[in-house]
């Protein structure tokens, strides 16, 4: 089974609105050492298209909507985002392509380890090699 699963969140709420609290080992199931989020990306742009060696990442669509390809050298599969109380969780080593974002889309994101360009995998093949 590929390494990410989709993960509804508790909201709270009343007539004043909703709220989640994303906490580190508790709802989030690493400690949160980085923080982003992506926006104004067209509808017709790809982005990601890398892997991770280490880390982990939950990535929550706030607005909107896109399209991420999962890649686990076995297997690919597509998952939407498009609600922000669920949120997807990508573990080590999978490959991820993100498409068809709606106009508007907000993506936040929560990862495991500060950022360290040596994590990452660019090369599609070099991600294949890497995981035999």
């Amino acid at each position: 089974m590929m390494n990410y699963k989709l993960m509804n969140m508790k909201v709270f709420g009343d007539e004043r609105g909703k709220l989640v609290s994303l906490e580190s080992n508790k709802n989030i199931p690493f400690d949160i050492k980085r923080i982003y989020y992506i926006f104004d990306t067209l509808p017709d742009q790809v982005r990601g298209m890398h892997a991770h060696k280490n880390l982990e990442q939950i990535i929550i669509a706030m607005d909107g909507a896109c399209q991420f390809v999962l890649d686990d050298g076995k297997n690919r599969e597509e998952v939407w985002l498009n609600r922000p109380d669920v949120g997807l969780y990508i573990g080590k080593n999978i490959w991820r392509e993100m498409r068809h974002f709606s106009y508007g889309c907000k993506l936040l994101v929560l990862a495991s380890e500060y950022y360290d360009e040596n994590e990452y995998i660019r090369d599609y093949k070099e991600f294949l090699n890497g995981i035999k």
